[in-house]
């Protein structure tokens, strides 16, 4: 079953020694970034969510928020733009690994093999040159051949899922059977424990390594890549009990309180107007069992970003305990929009043989041996009022919440920034801030220039932007963009969308629910014009018919 079935549904603590006598401030500071997989636009308080985040919003406070910051449509996407400060076909991640698309894998394109390429350099292969220890836990999914694994990459100790997703437990049940789940440690595989949680263990793994080596006083970089809230949607009991009828009134009375919350933040006008998918039926047409399991999802989503906040809080209390917190750049985003998926759409499902291994009983719902999923309801709340939600290059895809917290104090904490920052400019404000220069060529192999900017200059309030008249190209399953200043033009491959390219004004209209293209007819041709710009400048395949027959055959 080929991805664009995906698309279509649319529809223990470490006991932390006694705070050590702080000596002289590290010469240079520790870098934290902590990425959720999944996690919507409005999901944690500080962006308008209603659920459990006191952790994330007490960063928020401390943090500059950023309101227009975009990502790429799916997970290893925006992972190898994140780690390169390159597009995503630079990296290697022109499309996910366990996509099938033979008539395109087999032309064997670099921009096109599932894992970061040699034309790109990582965060950590930079930092551990300057004399920085570089740890990373969590989600990899940037490729598992040789050369490929984090301790390859630059990442002096790892444990890590290799590939995209799956159980939250210890049965390492994959997300379909084609895929499977290997954990590694520094590159060896390994076994999990009896009591594994992802979110509980993965921060285990970082403060025992940032506990290991404080010793030298040298700074560190840390990559905390939670797999939550990644389905299957998995939590402790004691969490998911907080939230027990807390989602009764359905997802379409949530996804008029995150509008509605979003507007009294000044996020979107309070002229804006929202997306909302046709097909996904009202909450108040459905039958009562199925809104009872529904809502328990919702529940379960809910207890599993709980429980991450909470994972959190631990890495920065120990932080604090050791005198590092303040010294640290702590940097939190979500990979993508909601998920909007269910199990039956992955490849691999269709024929639900796979799928009736699993015990989604309501009493059994959240824990091992279950296999839920947020599902196109709750993740058009979660990324209200933006349209679909991940998969997509429409905003609801590509638009995630972002806070920054700079060493020391923020310039403007806890303040909203509206002007247009993109993934890809996290990685040279972390060498512009660590005193770090980016290569022209690394262990024999020359380097792709960066094309993304340092936030610096509005992290420390010498400007409002960093972009001016640069723009933001994008291209995934056929999915294609290009953003500059307030203008978006779009094209989504029928049904999805007109197949045409689109014009919206992002200001004015976040939700892309009004079409311009035939008032500006000008300036979809510029605009145009940049996008294949964009696809000459990184090495983009003219894959057109590889992938419209598959969107075809699917409908």
């Amino acid at each position: 079953m080929k991805y664009a079935l995906y698309v279509l549904i649319l529809l223990a603590s470490l006991n932390c020694s006694q705070p050590e006598k702080k000596t002289a401030a590290a010469a240079k500071p520790n870098i934290l970034l902590i990425v959720a997989d999944d996690l919507g636009f409005s999901d944690i308080g500080t962006y308008g969510g209603n659920i459990q985040t006191p952790v994330l919003d007490k960063l928020g406070k401390e943090s500059m928020l950023f309101s227009n910051f975009h990502v790429l449509p799916t997970c290893s996407p925006t992972r190898s733009v994140l780690l390169t400060g390159n597009d995503n076909h630079v990296a290697g991640l022109g499309i996910m690994s366990e996509m099938d698309y033979p008539a395109l894998q087999q032309l064997k394109l670099p921009g096109y093999s599932g894992a970061l390429s040699k034309q790109v350099v990582t965060i950590p292969e930079l930092l551990s040159g300057q004399g920085y220890h570089t740890y990373m836990v969590g989600k990899w999914h940037l490729g598992e051949g040789e050369g490929e694994k984090p301790h390859e990459r630059g990442f002096e100790e790892s444990f890590i899922l290799g590939t995209g997703g799956g159980s939250h437990w210890n049965d390492k049940k994959a997300l379909a059977p084609p895929q499977h789940m290997e954990y590694f440690s520094n590159g060896k595989v390994v076994e999990l424990p009896d009591d594994f949680y992802s979110s509980r263990n993965y921060t285990d793994s970082l403060l025992r390594y940032i506990d290991t080596h404080k010793g030298d006083q040298k700074p560190f970089f840390a990559f905390l890549s939670y797999t939550a809230v990644h389905d299957p949607l998995h939590a402790p009991d004691e969490y998911i009990a907080k939230y027990k009828g807390k989602f009764d009134a359905g997802w379409d009375s949530l996804w008029t309180e995150r509008f509605n919350n979003l507007k009294a933040l000044g996020i979107i006008g309070a002229d804006a107007k929202g997306f909302k998918v046709p097909a996904i039926p009202a909450w108040n047409k459905l039958p009562k069992e199925q809104q009872q399991a529904a809502a328990r999802d919702m529940e379960v989503y809910a207890a599993m970003l709980d429980y991450m906040d909470m994972s959190i809080g631990r890495v920065f209390e120990y932080l604090k305990a050791q005198g590092m917190y303040d010294n640290t750049m702590i940097i939190f985003m979500s990979d993508n929009g909601a998920n909007g998926a269910v199990a039956s759409t992955y490849p691999g499902n269709q024929d639900g043989a796979y799928l009736g291994t699993f015990d989604n009983a309501m009493e059994n719902r959240g824990k091992k041996g279950s296999y839920l999923a947020m599902g196109p309801g709750w993740a058009q709340a979660s990324s209200a009022p933006f349209r679909y939600f991940k998969t997509f290059t429409s905003e609801g895809g590509i638009r995630a919440p972002l806070m920054i917290k700079m060493p020391g104090q923020t310039q403007g904490a806890g303040t909203w920034n509206k002007s247009l920052t993109h993934v890809s400019d996290i990685m040279p404000t972390i060498l512009e801030l660590t005193g770090t220069s980016y290569p022209a060529s690394y262990k024999g192999n020359d380097i792709h220039p960066l094309i993304g900017f340092s936030m610096l200059p509005i992290l420390q309030g010498k400007s409002a932007t960093i972009r001016t008249d640069q723009g933001i190209g994008y291209e995934l399953f056929e999915m294609k963009a290009y953003i500059r200043g307030n203008w978006k033009i779009l094209r989504l491959p029928e049904p999805m969308g007109s197949g045409k390219w689109q014009l919206y004004d992002l200001e004015k209209d976040p939700g892309e629910t009004n079409d311009v293209a035939v008032q500006h007819p000008d300036l979809v041709n510029q605009m145009v014009a940049a996008w294949n710009d964009y696809a000459k400048q990184n090495a983009l395949h003219d894959h057109r018919g590889h992938y419209d027959s598959v969107y075809r055959s699917s409908y």
